[in-house]
């Protein structure tokens, strides 16, 4: 189901019939805020008490945008967005991100160790949220135990793929890459 917010898309210029410019992250956390100030569409979302639920929204400038709903205990796994910038905001409820201080190489290993002090975790309760750039590996919980949290979640370009890893102490390795086709 695809739903458009109240915080629409920006058109093409009027005057010249260009594209509007790529949107910055910046942009995509002013969507993902005003998105998720829209009560309406937020208690729209069916939420699963088993697995978490989506609805592609559409993004601002091209961007691919979704309403993402976790139940009490999920969370994504570790996990980048390849070569798109991002920014998510938590609507209702709270989510935990865990990610690096540092940048991780992009390409041509399975297997990194990881360096003392590079983890990061930030709490972003009921209308907090952020940005991030190009091969930010984190991974997103809704560590909860009773209640659902929802949040809005925007990128561009559009994702070409996820990268999925598994942790063991510091050591992280890349399991999976995900192409659209395999969560639209």
């Amino acid at each position: 189901m695809s739903v458009s917010p109240s915080a629409s898309a920006p058109s093409a210029d009027p005057a010249t019939g260009s594209a509007p410019a790529a949107p910055t992250q910046a942009d995509l956390l002013d969507f993902v805020r005003r998105t998720a100030a829209d009560a309406e569409l937020i208690a729209s979302l069916p939420l699963d008490p088993e697995g978490r639920t989506w609805v592609h929204l559409d993004g601002p400038g091209g961007s691919e945008a979704w309403l993402i709903g976790w139940p009490p205990g999920t969370g994504t796994g570790w996990h980048d967005h390849a070569e798109s910038i991002g920014a998510f905001l938590t609507a209702v409820g709270e989510l935990k991100e865990n990610s690096f201080a540092a940048r991780l190489p992009t390409d041509g290993w399975k297997t990194l160790e990881l360096t003392e002090g590079v983890d990061r975790e930030r709490r972003l309760p009921a209308g907090r949220g952020r940005s991030f750039g190009q091969h930010h590996v984190h991974e997103v919980l809704n560590e909860s135990t009773e209640r659902h949290a929802v949040s809005v979640h925007a990128y561009y370009p559009p994702l070409p793929q996820i990268r999925r890893y598994s942790r063991s102490g510091q050591v992280l390795r890349l399991e999976q890459v995900e192409r659209p086709e395999d969560w639209q």
